[in-house]
Order: C-alpha cells, then sequence, then structure tokens
C-alpha cells in the first residue's frame, strides 16, 4: 500500500483551515480506507497525491469556511448523491461535533462508505442511507431537519435544488457544488428557488490549487416553508427539472 502524505503548509492555508493533528491523521486513514475499498468497488479515480487532497478534500470542505471558523457548533448535515463519501466524510471529519447523514441510491457506495465511517471512528456521528433522495425529502425523520444540506457533481442546478431544498430547516442552507458556472444556469437556479420557497443567498468562487479548475457553490436559503409536493416522485425531477 502507497504511503499517505499530508499537503503543505500552503494547502492548508489556501484552504483557510488548519486542523488538528487528529484530524490529519483521520484524512490520511481516509485517503487510506478509500483506497482498499476503491479497489473492491470501484468508488472514485480521484485516490492517490493531489487527486486525493486537492479534487476531494479541498473541493468538499472549501466552501465551508463559516462553518469551519464554528466548527465547534452542533450541526445536522446531509450529503445527497455521496458517492465514494464526499464531501460528506471530509465535512464529518472538519466539523467533530455535527451529525452527519450520507444518501446515495447505490447499495454497493452505501456499504462501503457505512465501513469507511466505522473504520475512521465516525460511526456514532454518521447515518448512511440506501434510498433514491426523492423519498429521503418526503421522510418525516428527514424532511426538513437539516442546518447543511450539500450534494455535489449530482445533477443541474434546478434538479439539485428539488433534492436538497425539502430537508434544510428554517434557518438552514443547501449548498450546491458546481464547477462551471453563468448567467443561464443562475436564471434556471433562481426560477426553480422561487417554486421551492427559497433564494439565492450567496455564491462562491474559488479555484482549486494546482490549476485543477473554477469552483463555485450557490448557497439556498429558505424563504418559507418549501411546499409538500416537492421533492416529486421518484425519477420526475431530472426528467421534468423545475421550470
Amino acid at each position: 500500500m502507497p504511503n499517505a502524505t499530508l499537503p503543505d503548509h500552503s494547502f492548508w492555508q489556501a484552504l483557510g483551515w488548519d486542523p488538528t493533528e487528529a484530524q490529519r491523521l483521520q484524512l490520511i486513514e481516509l485517503q487510506n480506507s478509500l483506497r482498499q475499498w476503491n479497489s473492491k468497488v470501484n468508488l472514485t479515480r480521484l485516490v492517490e497525491d493531489k487527486d486525493f487532497w486537492i479534487n476531494q478534500v479541498f473541493d468538499s470542505l472549501w466552501p465551508l469556511q463559516d462553518e469551519l471558523r464554528t466548527a465547534d457548533q452542533p450541526r445536522r448535515c446531509i450529503d445527497v448523491g455521496t458517492g465514494g463519501g464526499f464531501p460528506g466524510l471530509a465535512a464529518a471529519i472538519a466539523l467533530p461535533n455535527s451529525h452527519f447523514t450520507l444518501v446515495d441510491s447505490v447499495g454497493r457506495k452505501t456499504s462501503a462508505v457505512q465501513a469507511m465511517a466505522s473504520e475512521l471512528g465516525l460511526s456514532e456521528r454518521i447515518t448512511v442511507r440506501t434510498e433514491r433522495i426523492e423519498e429521503t425529502g418526503q421522510l418525516k425523520q428527514c424532511r426538513g431537519k437539516y442546518d447543511l444540506a450539500m450534494a455535489r457533481a449530482v445533477a443541474t442546478a434546478p434538479v439539485v435544488a428539488e433534492y436538497l431544498v425539502p430537508l434544510i430547516n428554517e434557518s438552514g442552507h443547501a449548498l450546491l457544488y458546481r464547477g462551471h458556472w453563468d448567467d443561464e444556469q443562475q436564471k434556471d437556479l433562481t426560477r426553480a428557488a422561487k417554486i421551492l420557497k427559497t433564494q439565492i443567498s450567496e455564491i462562491q468562487k474559488t479555484e482549486l490549487p494546482d490549476e485543477r479548475g473554477i469552483r463555485h457553490v450557490i448557497r439556498l436559503k429558505p424563504t418559507a416553508p418549501c411546499p409538500k409536493a416537492y421533492p416529486r416522485a421518484v425519477g420526475i425531477p431530472s426528467k421534468v427539472p423545475l421550470p
């Protein structure tokens, strides 16, 4: 097994977060665990060296500056379409007093993520759900319960908004991780957000280290309770996105 090594000081400075020694060791353990499970399940190609540290860890955590500054505050967070466990596992390490729910519809992925959470000693703070997010959003124990709902590389912005908004509480935020972002996409999201009784509260932008591309995160906050009709039935949001 290749040895996992931490990035240098400039990496953490760019990220705006200074992890404790325990958190640094957990991130190394996360890489090792991901490497092992990826050989069995094929979770992601972004496992080694800068692929892991920049495209997984940095890209998961950079939008969470406010949360990282108040990391001791307890929060309920949900990661939709978690795949190989990102951003959820990285964020759970960085926010040690928060509880995370990680959702994915693919059982082999959720089994691996559950095992990784256990190996990292995070089982008490991480719940893994194997189901379609349209189902999660209508469950009493999940709907309107989260301070942060996030999704990375899942679908178009209006579709992701329909997945996330029903999950957040009245003071919560939905975080849509995006790569490219333009005015047309913003218009589409603004229309969908209005239907869901939310609005764009912030658009965050950064350039990943090592010239690995521009990233955006769009934050939505509620203006009123999300209508009970959303999310619609399984498959409908992606087939018929909100106008």
